[in-house]
């Protein structure tokens, strides 16, 4: 299998390895590294889809994105490091004649930190450090962060050699958890509270990675979804799940399930065959911030996964959808809310999403609408009444949209054969303090609990390159 080659988003004539890509973070033009091409799947991988486990899936998926530069050993052994956990595709009440009449959900929180950026951090953290090796020259990580991505990269990261991770987050605008898991470890992870918006903290980071007296001193990467290197690995999951989704099949509920009501399905650890003969592509509901998670989506279809298409769900920051529906790209301050994770007026992706895609291909396969607060809210509480699953705001969201396309336009979007697949990103108890308000107490897991004991330790700084410049130079 040939190379990939990686090119910026700003300048298509000069190539890069996937190993340069990675470890740039961010092209030395301040653009996006993209492949040259979304590799297909083998006819034999797609056939095999639903019988393969989450790391094979792995394996398959991220393999021509890297080939050159890690072995098919060594990939194997990164994927069994950083897939300890899975996805499970659940019903929101598996009691239901057929739990394929709702939207199922995606849970992407079964990982350490309870968000779906574990998938794409664990394997960075381990893959940075298979490619630095014999390296004596410390690499320092920056990442900005709306809430769950820098407490994702902090664990991924934490106690890796030779690399030092600076989280930067918007002070006051994440909740306690967050704080916590993005500045209570210590040790080689140190947390950067912004006097501004996420919009701020990614412009800081952005600038870091140009900024000449830094360039000198430091060895930089990033750990954002700018970096090809988290990104690939999220489409692992709509690839595995589409598979599953495709001949009827779904999970039964894991340790970190939120349901309050269990039922002779939720025994951890089974995938349950319906009656139905379902056979149809998945629609995926995305939530969707920095839109990172949507286009490791858009990559997973383009590979051959058996996806209909998408439905971008945002917050009242709805740069993305108003693109869709207009054609002209706006970006705009964000404005916060409960599904504070998706505060993005400015989303990175977008820049990859145009570089391989047209309006009118986007438009094909994504549909995008925005929810409000007050929309959210009345959704975690439905839900919760209707079904006894919790949602956190950001599934909430996702939750919602599915349900006001569904009374635009008779059915959720593409096709009534469609089955519809809502991501559920977090885990509630992430939020319990907007969440608990609505149903009541959430139900904790194991790894947020754990989290909670933590003291969060970080310098606030204001909008200021120099700031960071300052910081990110001082002596440890």
């Amino acid at each position: 299998m040939q190379a990939l080659n990686y090119y910026s988003t700003k300048n298509s004539s000069q190539p890069f390895s996937f190993a340069q890509a990675a470890l740039g973070g961010l092209a030395g033009d301040g653009g996006l590294f993209i492949p040259q091409a979304i590799p297909a799947f083998r006819e034999s991988v797609k056939n095999s889809l639903p019988s393969m486990s989450f790391r094979e899936i792995a394996f398959e998926t991220i393999k021509p994105f890297v080939t050159g530069d890690i072995p098919d050993t060594v990939l194997e052994e990164l994927c069994a490091g950083a897939f300890s956990f899975g996805a499970p595709l659940v019903p929101v009440n598996p009691g239901l004649a057929d739990p394929f009449s709702e939207p199922l959900l995606m849970e992407l929180f079964h990982g350490p930190t309870a968000a779906f950026k574990d998938f794409g951090a664990r394997f960075m953290a381990r893959t940075f450090s298979y490619l630095r090796r014999g390296e004596d020259r410390p690499l320092r990580i920056l990442v900005a962060t709306s809430g769950d991505t820098g407490g994702a990269v902090a664990d991924g990261f934490f106690g890796v050699e030779g690399i030092s991770v600076t989280v930067l987050y918007p002070k006051g605008r994440v909740s306690e958890l967050q704080e916590k898991q993005i500045a209570g470890l210590g040790g080689n992870i140190s947390a950067l509270a912004v006097e501004g918006s996420f919009d701020d903290c990614q412009a800081l980071v952005k600038s870091a990675f140009t900024d000449k007296c830094l360039q000198e001193q430091l060895a930089l990467s990033s750990a954002n979804s700018i970096n090809i290197a988290r990104l690939i690995p999220q489409a692992v999951y709509y690839v595995a799940i589409a598979g599953k989704a495709q001949k009827g099949c779904y999970d039964s509920d894991g340790e970190a399930t939120p349901r309050t009501v269990v039922t002779q399905h939720t025994i951890a650890g089974k995938v349950i065959m319906t009656t139905s003969s379902n056979n149809h592509p998945c629609t995926f509901c995305v939530p969707s911030g920095n839109f990172g998670n949507l286009t490791a989506g858009l990559y997973a279809l383009s590979m051959g996964a058996p996806i209909d298409g998408f439905i971008a769900a945002t917050n009242i920051n709805k740069t993305v959808p108003d693109y869709l529906q207009s054609g002209e790209y706006k970006t705009r301050l964000s404005q916060a809310t409960i599904s504070n994770a998706m505060d993005v007026g400015a989303p990175s992706n977008f820049e990859r999403m145009a570089a391989h895609w047209s309006h009118a291909q986007l438009q094909k396969m994504i549909h995008g609408t925005y929810v409000t607060d007050d929309e959210t809210r009345q959704t975690i509480a439905e839900v919760h009444r209707n079904h006894g699953y919790f949602l956190d705001p950001h599934g909430a969201v996702g939750w919602t949209a599915v349900q006001k396309l569904k009374a635009a336009v008779g059915t959720a979007h593409k096709s009534a054969s469609s089955t519809t697949v809502v991501a559920a990103t977090a885990h509630p108890a992430k939020f319990s303090e907007t969440v608990e308000s609505i149903t009541g107490a959430v139900p904790i897991p194991s790894t947020i609990q754990n989290a909670l004991g933590r003291t969060a330790q970080a310098l606030t700084i204001p909008v200021d390159l120099s700031a960071l410049r300052d910081f990110l130079l001082s002596p440890s």
